[in-house]
């Protein structure tokens, strides 16, 4: 990526915005790694330039702020978008939950993906595609919630899958490494109920 000297961090995220044709931008960010190693969000006042020390960066479009609850989000891109989110972030662990949790996120995936349920096409694709951690544990209950979802658009599957996730605990908190005022390391996560600071060993404010 070649930075232009003067581009604010605003007008780069409203050009990636555009080429989406994403109208709800206030949800999103853009992410990219520092040269310290951990990732950091772009600050949309500042030119890139002050913020980004080489032109070969990559960014992550990704959630920056989840409502707490997902029928606020007006239009299907954005739904289909926070969607997106929640499967990365079952994939990677970092959106944690019990089993049966797990297996109804993942059947609503698979019904916006596949479509209604088919045994030989489920069962192939499950084993083919990894959507959480552990999960040939889960496959049967997988298979068990997707027969459920028969005539369910990808559309509706969206709603269904946020609907089932924001009841969980770790909804919307995606901790950045930081340090307190003594040194400490801790982490800090922006949600709809405002900055929460974690310690290593676990959440104290």
């Amino acid at each position: 990526m070649i930075l232009q000297q003067k581009i604010l961090g605003c007008d780069f995220f409203n050009k990636v915005c555009g080429h989406l044709k994403l109208l709800e931008k206030e949800y999103f960010g853009l992410e990219f790694r520092h040269h310290n190693g951990n990732y950091v969000w772009l600050e949309l006042l500042k030119p890139l330039v002050k913020q980004i020390k080489s032109n070969d960066v990559g960014f992550r479009f990704i959630v920056k702020f989840f409502p707490p609850d997902p029928g606020q989000l007006q239009r299907s891109l954005t739904r289909y978008l926070f969607a997106l989110q929640i499967k990365q972030d079952l994939s990677s662990g970092s959106l944690t939950c019990h089993d049966n949790s797990a297996a109804l996120l993942v059947s609503h995936i698979l019904q916006a993906e596949l479509g209604d349920y088919d045994e030989e096409v489920d069962v192939h694709h499950l084993e083919i595609k990894q959507y959480v951690p552990n999960q040939e544990y889960l496959d049967h209950k997988i298979i068990r919630f997707h027969k459920k979802h028969r005539g369910h658009s990808p559309a509706q599957s969206d709603i269904h899958l946020l609907e089932v996730a924001r009841k969980l605990d770790m909804y919307g908190i995606r901790p950045h490494p930081a340090n307190d005022g003594e040194g400490m390391r801790i982490s800090l996560a922006v949600t709809h109920m405002g900055i929460l600071v974690f310690q290593v060993t676990g959440k104290y404010q």
